[in-house]
């Protein structure tokens, strides 16, 4: 009698066994090469704007050169994910982290601010690659082994959180130095490419555009299964980057300007995100069906920042809320990593990659425009607190009428 056959699995036959730890090393630290771009410059942006001043435009110019590599990788990603899954994973992201140390120490020998500004746009490009690439072989990696891959994809998010605060102190510290000198820290990439080129397995393309699930012949992207998910995240990324980008605002607004307490209160923030990355590595179940409890200390936390009228509360807030976003991003990128096969991978991780990045981009829009309606960003936050609440309501029914398909688990190899 014929054994049944095994259920479609979304992982590809091809894939190589990961051992050690080594290649997930590799892969967190090249997942924190954007964060760094998006942090280490905010120390030195009034340095440069004292030596670009006789530039026309410099005061709007100088603080897109901190900016438009979010910009750049939030429109590029997606083209990014297309040359991932055409190439391979492994080739785009050691080019890509060559790339990214050529374009990102360019500055250290231009004096033109349209030059550099120019130099920032290709190391948003080189980000694109990296972030997409680095997140792809995570899913490729671990896929048949799917918690293990859950909590690679939180600790992704927690070296990402780390990392933006270690990254800040760098920044000033190299700062003291002159504003050019924090653009030598993305000479690391030199250092991790050869490390990538050797370490990294390399996943086969045989069969890319072909599921293993289906007939013969093409199979169109699913665009319908990511489409809503790309949406909400890049809601999720506005709610992940409100107490990042805000926070020293709201400290000004209660007459807290000291750096130092700004730092520290900075710091407790991120501490908390990496404790909520933590705490999603102990969760089970649907992730789907998690969603909008997770929003709950989100939403929370943004209604206690909008009534604080004392640090305390204030801190007490972000705390809450950074602890729900720590949650909520991985939940998000495991989401999506459930719904592509392999096939599929490295287009979907690059759409969403390019919603959380346009998410993040549009944030200190967001708040801004919330302020101006409202007359301060306190009540901005808390209005981003009810949005947060409705938006946990609206998908509550929707999870528990829908379950998403999960890959077959395999045995994990211990």
């Amino acid at each position: 009698m014929p054994a049944p056959a095994a259920p479609p699995t979304r992982d590809h036959p091809g894939l190589p066994a990961v051992r050690g730890r080594l290649p997930a090393v590799l892969l967190m630290t090249g997942s924190c090469l954007p964060v760094l771009g998006a942090v280490l410059l905010a120390p030195v942006l009034p340095r440069m704007q004292d030596h670009f001043e006789g530039v026309t435009g410099s005061a709007a110019l100088v603080p897109l050169v901190l900016t438009v590599p979010a910009l750049s990788l939030a429109l590029l990603a997606p083209f990014a994910g297309v040359v991932v899954d055409r190439l391979g994973r492994k080739r785009l992201l050691v080019a890509a982290t060559v790339l990214y140390a050529v374009f990102g120490t360019v500055p250290l020998w231009l004096d033109s601010l349209h030059g550099i500004l120019l130099s920032r746009v290709l190391v948003g490009v080189a980000e694109a690659a990296i972030m997409t690439a680095c997140t792809t072989l995570i899913g490729d990696y671990y896929s048949g082994r799917v918690r293990v891959r859950d909590r690679y994809l939180a600790l992704q998010t927690m070296c990402a959180s780390a990392s933006a605060t270690l990254f800040f102190v760098l920044g000033g510290a190299l700062g003291a130095a002159g504003w050019r000198a924090p653009f030598w820290l993305y000479a690391v990439g030199l250092l991790l490419a050869p490390v990538m080129a050797r370490a990294l397995p390399n996943p086969t393309t045989a069969g890319l555009g072909v599921s293993t699930d289906s007939g013969p012949g093409p199979r169109p992207f699913p665009v319908r299964r990511m489409a809503g998910l790309c949406l909400l995240t890049v809601f999720g990324a506005v709610v992940f980057y409100t107490v990042p980008v805000e926070m020293s605002y709201l400290l000004d607004d209660l007459d807290v300007d000291s750096t130092g307490v700004i730092g520290a209160v900075t710091a407790v923030a991120s501490a908390a995100t990496v404790l909520g990355s933590v705490v999603f590595t102990r969760l089970t179940g649907d992730p789907r069906r998690r969603l909008p409890v997770l929003l709950l200390p989100c939403a929370a936390g943004f209604l206690v920042m909008g009534v604080a009228d004392g640090l305390p509360l204030l801190i007490a807030g972000a705390v809450l809320n950074c602890f729900g976003t720590g949650l909520l991003l991985p939940s998000l990128l495991t989401l999506a990593m459930s719904r592509l096969d392999y096939a599929d991978r490295g287009r979907g991780i690059g759409l969403w990659t390019a919603a959380f990045f346009l998410g993040e981009f549009v944030c200190p829009l967001v708040l801004l425009g919330g302020k101006g309606a409202l007359g301060s960003l306190a009540s901005a936050v808390a209005l981003l607190g009810f949005v947060t609440l409705t938006v946990s309501a609206v998908l509550l029914p929707l999870a528990r009428r829908t379950a998403v398909p999960l890959p077959r688990q395999v045995p994990e190899q211990r």
